[in-house]
C-alpha cells in the first residue's frame, strides 16, 4: 500500500457500531489509544473489517486546532 498521507497509524479493530447508513469504528493504537472514525456502512464491508482485524487510520487535515478553557 502507498499512500500520500504521513499520519498512517495501525492498530486492531476493537468496536464497531453499525447505524442505518454510517458505522463508528474504533481502533487500538500499539500504545493503547484508541482512534475512532465514522464511515459509510458500506465501506465497512467491502473492507472486510471486523473486531479482531488489523486496520490503518490515515489522518490527512488542512488544520488541526486545539483549545483549552
Amino acid at each position: 500500500m502507498k499512500v500520500s498521507t504521513r499520519n498512517l497509524l495501525k492498530g486492531k479493530v476493537t468496536k464497531i457500531t453499525n447505524g442505518a447508513v454510517n458505522s463508528e469504528v474504533e481502533l487500538e493504537l500499539a500504545g493503547g489509544q484508541k482512534v475512532v472514525s465514522v464511515i459509510t456502512l458500506n465501506s465497512v464491508k467491502r473492507l472486510g473489517l471486523e473486531v479482531g482485524k488489523e486496520a490503518y487510520a490515515m489522518v490527512k487535515a488542512s488544520s488541526v486546532m486545539i483549545a483549552v478553557d
